[in-house]
């Protein structure tokens, strides 16, 4: 973390996120399904859901914009509150457009995780632009925040806490471990937007 990080911090209203290789480790498994075709499978780690569901908690929009479609990604989104799953958009910056158009919301309070070249120019208009321990060198040149942790291992967790902690939250959280009072998590209706369904008619 660095003073410039944490200074950013304390203006975002909203944690958006590519998928592969940010919140999952970058693998995609395929295993036989149901008439002989295949289905993809992803692996999410709990510490960043505790994070996020945190987030959601002090009342900071989180969701994801990411390359593929998965079925996937678009439950674990929805069981962790999020409030957008945009799915199927390579180039990134139309959703985050989208987004802030509809949360009246300026870039600088977006924070935004990625790992590849595709979320660059989405990481440049970031108010905190963050990446993995694992991204690509550039991405991490575009990043005021890198983390320890890889994705898929923590990172976006190594992001959320980064959040809380620079805006006065962390006292609360502290009380949350030290009673062992967890609070329900807020799950508003979750916008999906999938690239493959634009422009199609009903």
């Amino acid at each position: 973390m660095t003073k410039n990080s944490a200074e950013r911090a304390k203006k975002i209203k909203i944690f958006l996120m590519d998928v592969d290789g940010v919140l999952t480790d970058g693998k995609m498994y395929y295993l036989p399904g149901r008439d002989s075709g295949m289905v993809e499978f992803k692996a999410f780690h709990a510490l960043d859901g505790i994070g996020l569901r945190l987030l959601n908690q002090f009342g900071i929009i989180t969701g994801v914009i990411t390359g593929r479609e998965s079925p996937g990604t678009e439950e674990r989104a929805r069981d962790l509150g999020m409030s957008y799953a945009y799915q199927g958009f390579l180039s990134k910056v139309d959703p985050l457009e989208r987004i802030l158009a509809e949360t009246g919301l300026a870039p600088e309070n977006v924070a935004y995780m990625g790992d590849d070249w595709t979320d660059i120019p989405v990481l440049k208009r970031a108010g905190l632009a963050c990446a993995p321990a694992n991204a690509l060198d550039e991405v991490k040149a575009a990043a005021q925040l890198v983390t320890r942790k890889e994705g898929g291992m923590g990172a976006v967790r190594e992001a959320c806490d980064l959040i809380l902690k620079s805006q006065g939250h962390w006292d609360t959280v502290m009380g949350y471990v030290e009673t062992a009072h967890w609070p329900a998590i807020k799950k508003d209706p979750m916008r999906i937007v999938r690239q493959s369904e634009l422009g199609r008619k009903e």
